[in-house]
């Protein structure tokens, strides 16, 4: 039997960032930067302000589950990002919808307001796709980011991102002053890109 590309899972050392496995205990840091109204707007996790208001401090059962369980589970990649400098829990860095005959993943991130606007979340996306393409032996790798959250985009750029599409008013939500829709943007990155530049386009 062939061994997974998926296991055991890495842990991937940055300048700024260390990228490791879930565990159970991870769930309580995590739920407060779920808190964050702007992240959850930013990820689609609640689609008004009223949700974003009610979303729970403390991790429900399930989610101290999930985070139990990441390290065993094949065929996807979780890890948090945790802050070098205070050795923190900061976000997440996740691919996830494996194709294994296109050999291509989704990727997604969050990142708390502690862990923005530092570097931090430009390196976790530099690692998690390096390992993507390196180890995994990924073909492509895909993502989909709202168009009100230029910072990502920003981010994305940096290591190679490029964008392929719109989907024009793909998200609605309802703010305290009425509905906002967004475009979602659709991003891509090749292996044969990556072999390239490694993440550092500016440099290729």
């Amino acid at each position: 039997m062939t061994a997974s590309p998926w296991l055991p899972k890495p842990t991937l050392q940055g300048d700024k960032v260390v990228l490791r496995p879930p565990v159970r205990e991870d769930a309580w840091p995590i739920a407060q930067l779920l808190a964050d109204e702007e992240l959850l707007r930013f990820t689609g996790s609640v689609t008004s302000a009223v949700e974003a208001a009610a979303f729970p401090l403390q991790p429900t059962e399930e989610i101290v589950q999930w985070y139990s369980s990441r390290a065993g589970i094949d065929g996807r990649l979780d890890l948090v990002i945790v802050d070098a400098a205070t050795d923190e829990p900061v976000g997440e860095s996740v691919l996830n919808d494996w194709d294994p005959v296109a050999r291509s993943a989704n990727f997604r991130i969050l990142l708390g307001p502690s862990g923005r606007d530092r570097g931090l979340g430009t390196e976790a996306i530099r690692l998690t796709v390096g390992y993507g393409f390196e180890h995994i032996h990924l073909h492509r790798i895909e993502l989909g980011v709202y168009a009100y959250n230029p910072r990502a985009i920003r981010a994305y750029r940096k290591v190679g991102f490029v964008v392929e599409g719109t989907r024009r008013d793909a998200f609605r939500y309802l703010a305290a002053d009425g509905e906002v829709w967004t475009d979602e943007i659709v991003m891509s990155i090749l292996a044969r890109e990556w072999s390239v530049h490694r993440g550092h386009p500016e440099l290729a």
